[in-house]
């Protein structure tokens, strides 16, 4: 764990001690991913952010890249479903890896040296087996990089270098985040203290009591700010400022 733990922190300091890299984007980030899913006998991949807290109040994993095509939502929700809670319970404790093997039971080997270096989790609904990376970077950078399906190889190198990569994936995601709020585009203060009203699941009628404000300009503060940080909606919106910073 130590190890682990080691070989991340030197990866985030060299990625954000380097001014002058170049800016990397998700079109980057998909071939890096597919080529260390072959490496990793997997036939897909999916990348899970984690999110402490927000509207609802409740944690929660969101998937941000995979290459599931058109079963990508179906397939997400169930993996969240079945192991999301687990997860996140692990992420909290560990840097260890984690993997488990399909319904069937089959997947990967059961090799001697294996177990010291992962966690096993129990599966007993999902038709596949999976290795999952947890990294964290921080409230902003905190999840996992899975791999699933196929027939897995889990030798302890090869485990090694794959977290040291799948934590590097975590930080290009962050920084694109941040380069994606840019100076001209930073929250003012009405629009983070919306959203942070937003966050603590009150509804725009109490967000106006609170701040002295209309009912129109509450919802116009938290309009802007949906706009500003690229997001679909009110919800994405606190999930994204919880993981840049501007709330908590």
């Amino acid at each position: 764990m130590v190890v682990v733990k080691d070989m991340e922190n030197a990866a985030y300091g060299q990625s954000m001690g380097s001014k002058a890299a170049p800016s990397v984007t998700r079109s980057d980030l998909f071939p890096k991913l597919v080529a260390m899913q072959r490496s990793l006998g997997a036939k897909n991949f999916m990348v899970l952010r984690a999110v402490a807290a927000g509207f609802p109040n409740k944690r929660k994993l969101s998937c941000e890249l995979e290459n599931l095509g058109l079963s990508a939502g179906e397939q997400s929700t169930q993996l969240v479903q079945v192991l999301g809670e687990r997860l996140l319970d692990h992420l909290e404790s560990s840097l260890l890896p984690v993997a488990w093997m399909s319904d069937s039971e089959t997947g990967f080997a059961d090799l001697p040296d294996v177990p010291a270096l992962l966690v096993r989790l129990d599966n007993a609904s999902l038709g596949y087996c999976g290795v999952g990376f947890p990294v964290r970077l921080g409230t902003m950078g905190n999840g996992f990089v899975i791999f699933f399906g196929g027939n897995l190889l889990l030798d302890n190198e090869l485990m090694l270098e794959q977290h040291v990569k799948c934590t590097q994936i975590m930080v290009d995601l962050l920084a694109m985040d941040e380069r994606r709020v840019s100076p001209s585009e930073a929250l003012s203060e009405r629009e983070v203290a919306c959203l942070q009203l937003a966050g603590d699941g009150r509804i725009s009628e109490e967000i106006a009591t609170k701040l002295g404000l209309s009912v129109h300009t509450v919802n116009a503060y938290l309009g802007s700010a949906t706009i500003k940080l690229d997001s679909v909606n009110r919800i994405q919106a606190i999930a994204k400022a919880i993981r840049l910073g501007f709330i908590h």
